[in-house]
């Protein structure tokens, strides 16, 4: 009997050439594992209604982890159009299924590294190595949403804070709130693994990125509880910066940051900043962590125009496959992808074309099975 069992979850678009791509390496590195397809993307919306059925998470259920392709995300109203007709006005919505399962699995802590690796022409400067910490299931991306504002909810918000007041001549048709809900225990829990992590592998600091300057009761939980997990790692500086200063300050000196922890929407924004000082996408890898189970994806996008053509860059996808091999421990096998990555960068003789190069999907992982 395999030693795991991994749910093998490729999505949309160029989600299926870089899953491809990752089967080519764990089946160089021959580990012990199974691996379960599971359906889940926006076919499945079009025709069913759910881009993440039941089934595929009950099947989840009975595995180790989750290896994740790419993912298409329409915003409501388009999502809505490209129902099939016969599901149209049966009050189905589109829900992201990467957050569904975030939410579903509670995988609080998203963690991307944003790695330099010498010799990738598309780095900002060499030698950057930061990690970003995400809280994964609250903030801005916990769902709780309403358009129009049902009135009874407006009343309850205009009576207990006199700024509601001045929307009610809008009409309650023409108003939309997205809230922000963050606890405590999930503040506490993301700037805990944020140090455990800097403790871990001797990291310089931790900075905590929020906007409590106007954000004052949200921004202003996630500041004063850094403060007190950080009571307990004296070892190690903690820093303060706002997200908008935060995003300048990274472009113009980004030796000065180590590690940096932010809620969902801002760690969203933070993380993609970052991987474009080491490359872009092509390179942007994440690890989706509960207490549990976790589900491992690349970060860029479905790119449906390039789907089936294995045009696109699969290092996101290699280097978020060894994350999933760091998180079951097989730190041996994670330590030889990444030095065959880094190899493969290093030597320039096998490049997709975002980093000037003519090679496909396959040629680049076929390189980097080559190495191991």
């Amino acid at each position: 009997m395999p030693k795991y069992r991994i749910a093998w979850l490729p999505g949309d678009g160029v989600g299926h050439d870089v899953m491809e791509a990752a089967r080519m390496i764990l089946d160089e590195l021959r580990l012990d594992a199974e691996y379960i397809p599971g359906e889940i993307g926006w076919e499945l919306w079009k025709h069913e209604g759910n881009a993440l059925p039941d089934r595929t998470l009950e099947m989840m259920k009975d595995t180790t982890c989750a290896l994740f392709g790419a993912i298409t995300s329409k915003p409501k109203g388009e999502a809505a159009k490209e129902l099939d007709e016969n599901l149209h006005g049966k009050g189905y919505e589109y829900f992201s299924p990467i957050v569904r399962l975030r939410q579903e699995f509670n995988l609080h802590t998203n963690l991307r590294p944003c790695k330099a690796y010498p010799g990738n022409p598309l780095n900002y400067k060499e030698g950057i190595d930061l990690v970003i910490f995400r809280e994964n299931t609250e903030g801005m991306y916990g769902g709780v949403e309403f358009h129009p504002i049902p009135e009874a909810v407006f009343n309850t918000l205009e009576a207990n804070h006199p700024k509601m007041k001045k929307f009610k001549n809008y009409g309650l048709e023409n108003l939309a709130l997205s809230t922000r809900i963050m606890s405590r225990q999930k503040c506490a829990n993301i700037v805990t693994q944020a140090f455990e992590y800097a403790r871990k592998f001797k990291r310089k600091s931790v900075t905590v990125v929020d906007k409590p300057n106007v954000l004052r009761e949200t921004g202003g939980l996630m500041i004063r509880t850094a403060r007190e997990v950080a009571k307990d790692y004296s070892d190690i500086p903690l820093y303060e910066t706002n997200i908008d200063a935060q995003c300048m300050w990274l472009l113009k000196n980004p030796f000065d940051y180590d590690i940096l922890v932010a809620e969902n929407m801002f760690g969203d924004i933070l993380s993609d900043l970052a991987a474009q000082l080491v490359g872009g996408l092509g390179f942007a890898s994440s690890a989706n962590m509960g207490d549990n189970y976790a589900v491992f994806e690349p970060t860029h996008g479905s790119a449906p125009k390039y789907a089936g053509q294995y045009k696109v860059n699969p290092m996101a996808m290699l280097l978020t496959t060894k994350l999933m091999l760091d998180w079951l421990t097989e730190l041996d096998m994670a330590k030889r992808l990444e030095n065959a990555i880094a190899t493969v960068i290093k030597e320039a003789k096998v490049r997709t074309y975002d980093m000037g190069g003519t090679n496909t999907t396959l040629e680049v992982a076929e390189e980097v099975a080559r190495i191991l």
